[in-house]
């Protein structure tokens, strides 16, 4: 937390994606906790549900009533912006968790053992890393079907390269330095000199390469959306959402406009946020922001 505030304290620009970031991870959690814990009755309240039809209201512009406008079958499109927050949070932080876990221990086990082990894993990054990722994810979720959990399945499934990549170049660099060495005198085993000495020496790329790919997973969860490989209708998300409105873009505008500026937004929070702490850990680049 200490090194989060350092951070915002000097560079204006990581404040502006934190406000953005907390903003929409904020809603989502709010969503989140009105749907499976107050049925709807907040949002209800101060708006419509997300999945309430108005047949009278089909595919009103902006205004006062409906501050975003309605969709063909008259939902009101703020709730369903406010709730399609909560997949795009949860498919992005779940998707970047699971491979950020299985990339740094693959990672970790082929940079530390090396020889066989290594080219082994290797291979099979080089070979993953061979298929476009967004269409290896379109293939794995078209062939697994429309879920939540096989949109997070389908993105890590390449995802994790990257992690795997960077933790064994990191550990290449630092196994054979003087503490690993003495460390390795005293008898201590594989695992817990990985993970005492290895893996904490690993936290700060990790910790971009996550910050980063939280952004890209969004887009890639809205893509899929999109294609009708994410959560199905009556279900909001902001890719189905703009699946919905490329249909009526030369008369109902709003339906692509708003989902569309919602992606932007969380995407653009995430990248500056992840640009900064690439900075700040990155002493050739900080310089003295760390004094």
């Amino acid at each position: 937390m200490r090194i989060l505030i350092k951070i915002v304290k000097n560079n204006k620009v990581a404040l502006v994606g934190m406000i953005l970031v907390l903003f929409v991870i904020s809603t989502a959690v709010f969503t989140i906790v009105d749907k499976y814990m107050l049925n709807n009755k907040i949002i209800s309240y101060f708006l419509y549900s997300p999945n309430k039809l108005d047949i009278m209201a089909q595919l009103e512009p902006p205004s006062l009533k409906h501050p975003l406008g309605t969709d063909q079958l008259g939902r009101d499109l703020l709730s369903r912006v406010i709730y399609g927050s909560r997949i795009s949070i949860q498919v992005g932080f779940f998707a970047v968790g699971v491979s950020g876990i299985i990339g740094t221990i693959i990672g970790l086990i082929a940079g530390y053992y090396g020889g066989m082990v290594d080219d082994i894993i290797m291979r099979i990054v080089d070979i993953l890393l061979a298929f476009p990722g967004l269409i290896l994810a379109i293939a794995v979720a078209g062939f697994l079907g429309p879920s939540l959990m096989n949109v997070v399945f389908a993105l890590s499934i390449r995802a994790w390269v990257n992690y795997a990549r960077l933790i064994r170049g990191n550990v290449l660099s630092v196994k054979e330095t003087d503490y690993i060495s003495a460390a390795k005198v005293t008898g201590m085993g594989p695992l817990r000199l990985l993970s005492r000495h290895v893996l904490p020496n690993s936290v700060a790329p990790i910790i971009v390469q996550a910050t980063m790919g939280l952004g890209s997973m969004i887009i890639a969860e809205a893509a899929l959306s999109f294609l009708g490989l994410g959560p199905q209708p009556p279900t909001p998300s902001w890719g189905n959402l703009l699946s919905t409105g490329r249909s009526y873009v030369s008369t109902a505008w709003w339906l692509s406009i708003f989902p569309g500026i919602a992606i932007f937004i969380t995407v653009m929070g995430f990248n500056l946020i992840g640009d900064a702490v690439r900075d700040f850990l990155d002493p050739k680049i900080s310089g003295g922001l760390r004094q």
